[in-house]
């Protein structure tokens, strides 16, 4: 792939709540100093068309033409869906030369953040698929550093590091190093390996719709991506991620159901002892938090069969006793850039 050609389409799901949060990271995007062409996707997910059109009006400027049709069905575009390639694409910028495409697309898939990827996903022709979350935002230079990454290293997915900002403080998290193996991402969760970092060759890779209600997915793609072939990092923040907006923080059943299908997904997480402790813990503390007292001990004690030093284990023990609430550990973590 030369690295002058290669043509990037950013997916942002949405679901139309957070306007100003949009329009800003659809803004980063076109303003990425890419050598190739850039264009974005912007997925409605159970919100209105016409609505976030009209949002993104201060970004995209004039009218916009909205799509509303059905997928097709198939399997052409080497994916499991196909769509065609009616949605809003036109120009904005003055001086007769014209900034990147930008459509609004709904969900022609799966209703959910999985789903909308892939309609993103199936909506783009260019080399490359970029991912960005609609409360995310890119840094200067996050898609010229990746390009690079890929052109010269024969990579097919690249990541980044990101810096998280959560009550008005903002925290790096870089990976430290530049290769990211599969390894890697089975003892730690990685967190700055992010949906917002994703860059990779379309026609690779789809998002798993059977996720639930989309937990993990973006875990699942990053160790199946890093299955084929390790992913190249650019190890400094490039992704500015807000956790303060998320929508899945604290829903604990879906959290559980998505640790739950990534361990039977991949059995390898339970093999190595500090990944396994970690997922038992996260299991423990989401229990806790539901005010499952059984469950949190039972989850309590195989974190600590798999490694006794697991912090998570006394710290989901110490929630499900009532001895601290779980809204107070999360906001102490996340103002640190941690999570549970």
């Amino acid at each position: 792939m030369s690295r002058t050609a290669a043509s990037v389409g950013v997916v942002i799901p949405t679901r139309g709540d957070r306007p100003a949060q949009l329009r800003a990271a659809v803004e980063a995007a076109l303003t990425q100093d890419c050598t190739g062409q850039v264009s974005v996707v912007v997925v409605v997910d159970g919100g209105h068309l016409h609505t976030v059109a009209d949002d993104l009006h201060p970004v995209v400027g004039g009218g916009v033409r909205r799509s509303a049709e059905g997928a097709r069905s198939g399997m052409d575009g080497g994916g499991p869906h196909s769509a065609g390639d009616d949605g809003v694409r036109r120009p904005v910028g003055g001086g007769g030369a014209p900034r990147p495409a930008v459509r609004v697309l709904p969900n022609r898939f799966t209703p959910g953040l999985p789903g909308a990827r892939n309609t993103g996903i199936a909506a783009c022709d260019t080399d490359l698929i970029a991912f960005c979350d609609d409360d995310d935002l890119w840094l200067p230079g996050k898609l010229a550093a990746q390009t690079r990454l890929l052109a010269d290293g024969g990579a097919e997915f690249a990541s980044c590091g990101i810096e998280i900002e959560y009550g008005g403080r903002r925290v790096p998290r870089p990976a430290g190093t530049d290769r990211v193996t599969a390894a890697d991402l089975v003892r730690s969760r990685m967190v700055m390996v992010h949906s917002s970092t994703f860059l990779f060759r379309r026609g690779t890779l789809w998002v798993d719709e059977s996720a639930p209600r989309g937990q993990n997915e973006d875990w699942d793609l990053a160790l199946r991506a890093a299955k084929r072939h390790p992913i190249a990092n650019a190890d400094e923040p490039l992704v500015r991620v807000r956790w303060g907006a998320s929508h899945y923080v604290a829903r604990w059943a879906d959290r559980i159901a998505g640790l739950e299908w990534m361990l039977a997904r991949h059995p390898e997480l339970a093999v190595d002892p500090r990944g396994a402790a970690r997922i038992y813990g996260q299991l423990a503390f989401g229990h806790a938090a539901l005010g499952n007292r059984r469950g949190a001990a039972r989850w309590a004690v195989r974190t600590l069969a798999a490694r006794f030093g697991e912090p998570r284990a006394p710290i989901a023990l110490a929630v499900a006793a009532g001895l601290i609430p779980a809204a107070t550990v999360l906001a102490l973590l996340h103002h640190r850039g941690r999570g549970i």
